[in-house]
């Protein structure tokens, strides 16, 4: 993590800052830049990257992905059936009706 500090501000302060940060947010910090201007402090940070992965709901369940399905459970998502909508232009649409 790399911090920055511009004024006077000792390291237990900027310790005490990013302890703060990251117990409000619940996130781990990349980077803080600490500008200290007599009594007041101006925080800009930027916290790290969270990994993000999909979560769809197939056959009832809400899976990542379906590596560790058995056989006839991955059997059952191939034969479901997919439903759509059709054309997805609204004239179209209101023209059937």
């Amino acid at each position: 993590m790399n911090v920055a500090v511009t004024g006077n501000a000792d390291p237990k302060e900027a310790q005490a800052y990013v302890n703060y940060l990251e117990e409000k947010y619940g996130r781990k910090l990349e980077s803080l830049d600490i500008q200290v201007d007599g009594e007041y402090a101006d925080l800009n940070y930027k916290f790290s990257h969270v990994p993000f992965e999909r979560i769809r709901r197939i056959t009832g369940y809400l899976v990542g992905t379906m590596d560790h399905w058995n056989d006839a459970k991955t059997a059952e998502e191939k034969d479901r059936v997919k439903h759509s909508l059709g054309d997805t232009n609204p004239k179209a649409a209101m023209e059937q009706f």
